[in-house]
């Protein structure tokens, strides 16, 4: 009873991406990428209370009465939970204090100075190895319960972090002991990848993707743990709202410039496609990855309304680049506007690991043609995707390269790079990517939408054979009845900028041309917050904070 309160250190709902990406845009500034805008004073997230109350289970976890083996599971889940709750903390701010009890108000370290990252990492791999070694239960069914396989999925995320991470700041000088540490997500892996799971394909792969995010039982075939809801209980949450509604969140949607990354179903790369600049949005959308499909409105998409399907164009209101998230809504939309969504939250998956040990691999230099089938080739399968699949990929995909990743060159890396951002996207992933692959300057690219062939023509964006959506720079235009009107001028009727306006080549949909987002190394982490920095100074401040 006492360790099923850790699990709520799990997410509530699956609004569960970070703004600082290099593929999302949003409908708000960025004030942590606003030069000088963000400080010491605003920043959060230095919280410890969670970790009390870990500590002072595995501290007083030592009845005489109770057998070791069983003692032992238990606090394998407390200190996976410390671990969860101390790798949060490191990858926001770095180095922190180690705290392993919990403390007395007259503890010496509760006015401490931090210690090393090298020390924080290490302390949580120790508590990791604990819990993969001593969890009694390996697999759970009902996806609801921390596992050793869910500890060992979760140290291959952690270990191929940190071997990354000292791959690529060569500047903390812990680069000779990066393989070390990819090793080790390699192993981690490896356990999750003997343990039975596999790639849920059981929809076809036009469907089984999405199922994934929008079914009420998790799949089990692939998640190895999920936050669970109920409507009839009263236990739900608001995830239709926050990829629907204008005012509920920020609007998150997808660049073109990552649409682009999507390969075509033979496996080729779409930006290898004679005009692929110059395409309109059902044309692009053809022939593609099935993801893109299943994680965008794309021509064909239908919801259900009043209890009849209907096909369902973009809500140009919330895309704010055209591409509309449909990834985690459930079909029908009386889950819109009212909190009842009872979709699981998947925390850890299979495709995640498969994606972690490929790159692991290949950032060793030891992936195999076996590993990339395995891997790459397996999630590429299920997408539909028929080329590529049991190879290692020999050529560099130039646009993958110049627009996302400048300083790769090996071809995997590249791919699997490509594989991580689609598989994953808006799951949570993509800032700590851009961390530990030191590419900050790639949160400051423009937010690039659909090309719009001509301006004041409407357009049927879902192939349904009704007219959707006009774009044009005429404040007021002679309206047809049923299309929305998305003004893309520069200023508005009351002398506003306009968020959505055009890029240089008069076609292409660019959301907040005028802001200007910033980037500076000290933004790999948070600084620590002026308060808690006041009530005790030997903490020390983060660099250029």
């Amino acid at each position: 009873m006492y360790t099923n309160s850790f699990y709520n250190a799990f997410p509530s709902g699956t609004v569960n991406y970070n703004a600082l990406s290099y593929y999302i845009a949003t409908n708000q500034v960025i004030k942590y990428l606003t030069e000088n805008a963000f400080s010491a004073e605003e920043s959060g997230g230095w919280d410890w209370s969670r970790l009390r109350n870990i500590n002072y289970f595995i501290v007083n976890c030592n009845s005489a009465t109770v057998s070791e083996k069983v003692k032992n599971n238990y606090l394998g889940i407390a200190r996976f939970f410390r671990a969860y709750f101390y790798y949060g903390m490191m990858q926001r701010f770095g180095d922190l204090p180690w705290i392993n009890h919990p403390l007395d108000v007259n503890d010496e370290l509760l006015f401490s100075s931090r210690d090393s990252r090298t020390l924080i990492v290490d302390s949580i791999k120790a508590d990791l190895d604990f819990a993969i070694n001593n969890i009694t239960t390996a697999k759970d069914a009902s996806c609801s319960t921390v596992t050793s396989t869910v500890a060992a999925a979760f140290k291959s995320r952690v270990c191929l972090w940190e071997g990354t991470y000292r791959k690529y700041h060569t500047e903390a000088g812990l680069a000779s002991s990066a393989s070390d540490w990819l090793n080790e997500a390699v192993s981690a892996a490896q356990i999750v990848m003997k343990a039975g799971y596999k790639v849920y394909t059981g929809a076809g792969v036009d469907k089984s993707y999405r199922t994934l995010f929008i079914s009420k039982t998790p799949v089990s075939d692939e998640v190895l743990y999920a936050v669970t809801f109920d409507g009839t209980l009263g236990v739900t949450h608001a995830s239709n709202r926050g990829w629907t509604s204008v005012t509920y969140g920020v609007c998150p949607s997808l660049t073109h410039s990552f649409v682009n990354t999507y390969l075509m179903r033979d496996g080729s790369s779409f930006t290898d496609k004679t005009g692929y600049k110059t395409m309109a949005f059902p044309d692009e959308c053809k022939n593609r990855d099935t993801r893109l499909a299943q994680t965008i409105r794309t021509p064909g998409f239908t919801r259900i309304t009043g209890g009849t399907t209907v096909q369902a164009a973009p809500d140009y209101a919330y895309a704010i680049t055209g591409y509309h998230t449909c990834k985690f809504t459930l079909d029908d939309t009386q889950y819109d506007n009212v909190d009842i969504c009872d979709n699981n939250v998947i925390v850890f998956r299979y495709a995640e690991v498969l994606l972690n040990y490929a790159e692991a691999k290949a950032e060793l230099g030891t992936l195999t043609d076996a590993d990339w089938a395995t891997t790459i080739g397996a999630l590429r399968a299920r997408a539909g995707i028929t080329g590529g699949l049991t190879t290692k990929p020999t050529k560099v995909d130039t646009y993958l390269q110049s627009r996302f990743f400048p300083g790769i060159s090996d071809p995997s890396i590249l791919e699997i790079r490509r594989e991580r951002g689609i598989e994953l996207s808006f799951e949570g992933f993509s800032w700590a990517d851009v961390c530990r692959w030191k590419i900050g300057e790639m949160t400051t690219k423009v937010w690039d939408g659909i090309y719009i062939p001509e301006l004041d023509v409407p357009y049927d964006m879902n192939g349904d054979g009704k007219l959707d959506v006009c774009f044009t720079k005429n404040l007021n235009p002679t309206k047809v009845a049923g299309v929305y009107y998305l003004y893309v001028g520069e200023k508005l009727a009351n002398g506003a900028t306009s968020n959505a306006q055009l890029a240089d080549d008069g076609h292409t949909m660019v959301f907040m041309k005028d802001q200007k987002r910033t980037w500076n190394d000290k933004l790999y982490f948070y600084p620590i917050p002026a308060n808690d920095l006041t009530l005790n100074p030997k903490l020390g401040q983060n660099p250029g904070w």
